[in-house]
């Protein structure tokens, strides 16, 4: 009773932390762009409610057409990505999944800023590809093309696919860990069925429920995007995202009623796509018994997966390629058009780069490592005092709603308790997303340690933080690097939590590679990014490394063994 009595109390304790980093700031973001939503905004002497700021949105000029272009990109972004990695994941599995992750590490570790700045160096009509094809058009100078900022929003989707993609399959790639994947492929082909049908009638159904939530994530986040949006999006008009931060941001204080109104909307929409993606698959749960208990062998299946791989495969050296050229342009001097290569390098924009940008790379760092140490201390004291239940979901609701729909809100609240602009501020508010995304990567290998190592160490006295420094902490040692890269690379890609809760006075790189990326100076853009790309990249590094060599003796002695 002693030692159960400290337990409860940790349990509630641990619990608290977790309501007041994660729920009660949304809560209160929530509610207060409610009533800005519906005109109750007193420091403006406005009283609500009213339907006035929802008029206004919606005359706002191009918001409908932002709406549509927020649910089209949003929509196919996902669904092409979810495709290509499902395709991808059925043409790699007969190959060693560890070398995969390796090789997808770039991709998960490059922020979404920098990869989208990296792309419209590789897609714009002075671009890569561009240059390459003048040769053959015989172009003189580059083409009055819109290959980037085009209207339909494709080079965004573009964008979208290629930064997603490689999340989806390693999350693909890791949940087919729990299905017996080589037994049912090996009894469907002993049926007559060919791999198309096996995946589609077997394998993703089982798949589903295990990606439900990465998928569910990777959509919202499509539908909100912003920064992405603003460097690669359509600009009149732009996304529903970017139209609302504009309004947020407008000189004009009234304007915060219909931004309220508009991030309130664009809330909903991202709640009705949830909505029709459950819908969808449960409609496709109901089906396909149907389909099954036909008994066709559907040969035809085996061609659209042939097709799709090579597709992901040509997307990813696009991304590959977009990462090369941030590097290429940061130390370009004379690049004229149409040549391939630099006609001169340089390392003179690195060194007022870095001179220009050093407070912005301090901010940066300090912010990540702050919100990355919290979320990993929380996430330990969550998963050791936390049994499985369904409260854990609720972990993950800030992935789950779109930024803009309770930032502001979080903004005013911390207006009124005067932290508005502080670093306080803005580590909390990437400690918000940084910590879901570190329980994503922890809770499968720390549910699934054997128990009886924690028995051992108690049956020879250790308690219960004994076990954990000495015991569990060691074996996790992989799962836990890994997660801190995760959470490094989802502090650095943080851009609209940076610009609401830091009031603008909080610079990081992030900040500046999306204002740098509409100027002219491709080397400081091509610095800055490389630079923001550099810390994640360090972190994804270190995560296989540190393992290695803090193991590096067990790896002696099984080598001797043998």
């Amino acid at each position: 009773m002693r030692q159960a009595l400290p337990e409860k109390i940790l349990r509630a304790g641990v619990l608290a932390a977790g309501a007041i980093v994660l729920l009660a700031p949304i809560a209160a973001g929530l509610w207060h762009s409610m009533g800005a939503a519906l005109g109750h905004v007193p420091a403006l002497g406005s009283e609500g409610p009213s339907l006035g700021p929802l008029r206004d949105v919606a005359s706002q000029p191009g918001f409908s057409t932002a709406l549509r272009l927020t649910v089209v990109t949003g929509i196919s972004a996902t669904l092409l990505s979810l495709a290509l990695a499902i395709a991808l994941a059925a043409a790699i599995t007969q190959g060693p999944a560890r070398v995969v992750s390796r090789l997808l590490a770039p991709f998960l570790a490059m922020p979404h800023a920098a990869m989208a700045v990296g792309l419209a160096f590789v897609l714009a009509p002075s671009g890569w590809i561009a240059r390459a094809l003048a040769p053959v058009f015989g172009w003189a100078r580059p083409p009055d093309l819109a290959t980037v900022n085009d209207a339909f929003g494709a080079a965004l989707i573009l964008g979208l696919v290629i930064k997603e993609t490689p999340f989806l399959l390693l999350i693909i790639l890791t949940a087919l860990t729990q299905i017996p994947l080589r037994a049912h492929i090996s009894a469907g082909q002993s049926l007559g069925y060919g791999r198309g049908a096996i995946w589609a009638k077997v394998i993703v159904p089982q798949l589903w429920p295990l990606i439900r939530l990465p998928v569910s994530v990777v959509l919202i986040y499509n539908l909100s995007v912003i920064d992405m949006a603003l460097i690669l999006g359509p600009s009149n008009p732009p996304t529903a995202a970017v139209l609302i931060a504009r309004l947020f941001s407008s000189p004009d204080l009234a304007q915060i009623m219909p931004a309220s109104a508009g991030a309130i909307v664009l809330g909903l929409v991202a709640a009705a796509s949830i909505a029709a993606l459950a819908a969808g698959a449960r409609a496709l749960a109901y089906l396909g018994p149907i389909w099954l208990r036909r008994g066709g062998r559907e040969a035809w299946m085996d061609m659209p997966f042939r097709a799709i791989a090579p597709m992901g495969a040509a997307l990813l050296l696009l991304g590959a390629a977009a990462m090369v050229l941030l590097g290429l342009w940061s130390l370009a001097w004379r690049w004229p058009w149409p040549m391939l290569w630099p006609e001169t390098l340089t390392v003179a924009a690195w060194a007022s780069a870095l001179q220009d940008f050093g407070p912005a790379l301090h901010n940066t760092a300090l912010i990540a490592l702050a919100s990355t140490a919290f979320s990993l201390t929380l996430a330990v004291a969550w998963l050791e005092t936390q049994a499985k239940s369904g409260r854990e979901a609720l972990i993950y609701l800030p992935l789950l709603i779109p930024q803009i729909s309770f930032l502001f809100g979080m903004n005013t609240l911390l207006l009124q308790l005067g932290a508005q602009g502080s670093m306080g501020a803005v580590i909390w508010a990437h400690v918000l997303f940084v910590f879901p995304y570190m329980m994503m990567a922890l809770t499968g290998p720390w549910r699934r340690l054997d128990p009886r190592y924690g028995q051992a160490a108690a049956s020879l006295g250790a308690g219960r933080i004994r076990q954990l420094w000495a015991v569990k902490l060691p074996l996790l040692l992989t799962p836990i690097c890994a997660a801190v890269a995760i959470g490094l690379a989802v502090s650095v890609a943080q851009y609209l939590p940076t610009l609401f809760l830091g009031a603008g006075r909080i610079g990081t790189l992030t900040t500046e590679a999306v204002t740098l990326a509409s100027s002219s100076d491709r080397r400081i853009t091509g610095v800055v990014t490389s630079l923001q790309a550099a810390l994640p990249l360090a972190a994804y590094a270190g995560a296989f490394i540190i393992p290695k060599l803090a193991h590096r003796n067990r790896s002696a002695l099984q080598g001797a063994a043998a």
